[in-house]
């Protein structure tokens, strides 16, 4: 059997088998700490689950519109008018199976052959695969020490073949939130270069200190017009197995990504369609509450990895930590450092070579903080056997 080309090149996430291998683990009977997989420890808010109870119980659970339900869409449009202060309609969305549908359905519209897409390292482990099976060039661009975009190596690598610019803030895998007059500086790169801006928001409402995260499209109505928000509720509502997310973006492109649905997977469900739409206009309580609870384990693993020795950028956003582990680094890199750890030390994490930064690891903190003082030992044990052992041939200096 012969695969297609584009599919037999795509390589499985990471994360995702980093998080399979520890639930494995953990299955054979191993006391795992998992710290390698994105998602939320608490339940989906009150609200959320009593409209999903709601809408299977009342018998909603029929085919719905392709680009999801009028409800839900202008639910999400009043949402994100208020959230971004520019006014969005429902002809402006386009609701997905999860934000990565959202992501993956903007690319494929969006892209032609050959393509090419800048991106700003480190990036989420799933955009090169996506732009590559969209048929487009992925140009990652290498950030800042402090994790920040290099404006002029963004601008470096645009040539006449750039198509778009791919952005997430706050970041997955660094937390590194990009400020305002960032976000316009990029903006003005794609305004200059004639670009499309896809902002990756998935992460906005998860910002500990500071100003909020800003948008693109609260710049200016020429920035709106070339910009594609993706989001869903995975993070901010703890809602991740409901998979549901959506696309806002003008009214062409969002119709683009409604007729992909209709032909790839028909229509977003119906019950998590329902139960974000009461997450949206509730406002549940249970929000700020884990917000607050992620910033507490934040400050915690912070001061922790800092008494390590590792030398870790502030995540602003977000619920990840990204320590500079090269001092510990062989041949390997930081691949070798993650299975060495789980395998010694029964703690998961993700190396940071899945994100372009082969120098750092990812931890999430998104588990209870009793489980992150616990990982903070295991990683000390290992830390303090592996700067023990002479470095293998070819290994990397500090």
């Amino acid at each position: 059997m012969r695969l297609n080309a584009r599919v037999d090149a795509i390589a499985l996430s990471t994360t995702l088998a980093l998080d399979a291998r520890a639930k494995a683990l953990a299955a054979a009977g191993r006391d795992v700490i998992n710290m390698s997989v994105g998602e939320p420890d608490a339940n989906a808010p009150e609200a959320v689950q009593v409209a999903a109870e709601r809408a299977v119980r009342g018998g909603k659970v029929r085919y719905t519109p392709a680009e999801g339900t009028q409800s839900l869409r202008k639910a999400i449009a009043a949402h994100i008018s208020a959230t971004r202060g520019v006014e969005f309609t429902p002809a402006e969305i386009a609701v997905c199976h999860s934000a990565k549908h959202a992501l993956s359905g903007a690319l494929m519209a969006l892209i032609e052959t050959g393509d090419e897409v800048v991106m700003l390292l480190p990036a989420w482990v799933s955009y090169v695969e996506i732009v590559k099976y969209a048929g487009g060039v992925p140009v990652e661009v290498a950030p800042r020490p402090d994790l920040g975009p290099d404006l002029a190596a963004i601008e470096r690598k645009i040539t006449k073949k750039t198509r778009g610019l791919l952005i997430n803030s706050p970041c997955n895998p660094s937390g590194y939130v990009l400020s305002e007059s960032e976000v316009r500086a990029l903006s003005a790169l794609a305004e200059k270069h004639d670009l499309w801006i896809v902002t990756d928001e998935i992460y906005r409402r998860l910002v500990y200190e500071g100003a909020p995260n800003y948008s693109p499209v609260s710049i200016s109505p020429a920035v709106r017009a070339r910009t594609v928000i993706v989001d869903g509720a995975s993070k901010a509502f703890a809602m991740t197995g409901y998979r549901i997310g959506y696309v806002a973006a003008p009214k062409d492109l969002a119709a683009a990504v409604g007729r992909l649905n209709s032909q790839l997977t028909g229509c977003p469900n119906a019950i998590s369609q329902a139960a974000f739409e009461a997450a949206l206009t509730t406002e549940p309580p249970e929000v700020g509450a884990m917000c607050a609870e992620f910033g507490k384990r934040r400050d915690f693993l912070i001061a922790g990895l800092k008494q390590l020795g590792l030398e870790t950028p502030i995540p602003r956003g977000a619920f990840y930590a990204f320590p500079n582990v090269r001092p510990y680094l062989d041949a390997r890199g930081s691949s070798g450092f993650c299975e060495d750890l789980l395998e010694q030390q029964n703690l998961a994490v993700v190396p940071g070579s899945a994100f372009g930064s082969d120098d750092y690891v990812r931890l999430s903190y998104a588990i209870a903080i009793e489980e992150i003082g616990r990982a903070l030992d295991r990683l000390g044990a290992f830390l303090r056997t592996h700067a023990e052992r002479p470095a293998p041939s070819g290994a990397r200096k500090a």
